[in-house]
């Protein structure tokens, strides 16, 4: 198609992502007639209207998501052009993005700043959200690399392990079970719960963990989105929660929270590196992923005992 351009595929891709040409001019930098004017000489080659005009304002439709494709495929194309000009010349350079769950973050922020000192000329973007964005972002391949717990199953994906992932039960220190050894599971399931989300690992793992008779007897109480607050309120007193070891590291270190000592515990799962398997590995890519490998156990936060 002659006339093409990569500043009109740029603009849809904009358009498409943020909903609006003035907004897809902010994040373009440049001004929304401007966007506007790319569209429509786009839309003008291709003889399809791209987008839905609503009052809401701009939605994609087939031939927009189509040509969404197509441009991602050309941007990979680019970048696996400077990636490789980059190797040859006996330099890591290229752009990266990483996505990681927010219980990773616990973590990954170090891991990923190690590779960043080794590789002070690759351009880093880091993503968080929880596992369905993350698991999203995959699926778009709008990230390159995500670190997270285990991938889902459906998707194609190249992923592998590379450090343990301990579950464990956390209660105030004052809590009544504290020091036991040998909790059981039904004791356990009669105390009230904070739980994450329905479809993060977190939830999954509880939800595993309490399957069965004693899963209705479990008081699901306070259903939050993230870590952090869960772990404020198992401080307060509002329940225990089944979390991720390494979120909780610091408080189970300085007394703010305990582990308690229940059968089943620790659950061991696992970290993971992961990519869509349609996605082109850049050099960058691949030093990242030899650098998770290399450098990734020696990062993870150290796992309390238990009843600690």
């Amino acid at each position: 198609m002659r006339g093409l351009t990569l500043k009109q595929l740029e603009a849809v891709t904009a358009i498409a992502r943020h909903g609006s040409l003035t907004s897809a001019a902010d994040a373009l930098g440049v001004t929304p007639p401007a966007i506007s004017a790319r569209l429509k000489e786009l839309e003008a080659l291709a003889g399809l209207p791209l987008f839905d005009r609503g009052a809401n304002g701009l939605r994609i439709n087939d031939a927009g998501s189509r040509v969404l494709e197509l441009a991602d495929r050309v941007r990979s194309a680019i970048d696996l052009t400077a990636g490789v000009l980059g190797e040859l010349r006996g330099v890591t350079l290229g752009t990266l993005v990483i996505g990681i769950t927010s219980t990773a973050k616990y973590f990954a922020p170090r891991l990923i700043a190690a590779f960043a000192r080794r590789y002070p000329d690759i351009d880093i973007t880091l993503t968080v959200g929880n596992r369905i964005e993350i698991i999203d972002a995959l699926r778009r391949m709008e990230v390159d690399i995500a670190i997270m717990g285990r991938p889902p199953a459906g998707l194609e994906l190249v992923s592998e392990a590379f450090g343990d992932h301990p579950m464990i039960i956390v209660s105030p220190p004052d809590h009544p079970l504290v020091g036991r050894a040998g909790v059981t599971r039904a004791e356990v399931a009669r105390q009230p719960f904070l739980l994450r989300e329905e479809g993060s690992g977190t939830r999954t793992v509880f939800e595993e963990f309490f399957d069965g008779p004693v899963n209705r007897q479990t008081h699901f109480g306070i259903e939050i989105s993230s870590n952090e607050t869960i772990k404020q309120g198992v401080m307060a007193g509002l329940g225990l929660a089944l979390i991720s070891a390494h979120t909780v590291s610091f408080e189970l270190e300085t007394g703010r929270l305990a582990a308690l000592d229940v059968e089943g515990l620790p659950i061991l799962r696992k970290w993971f590196v992961a990519r869509h398997a349609d996605k082109a590995v850049l050099p960058a890519m691949k030093a990242f992923w030899d650098h998770v490998f290399a450098e990734g156990v020696r990062h993870l936060p150290i796992a309390h005992d238990k009843g600690s």
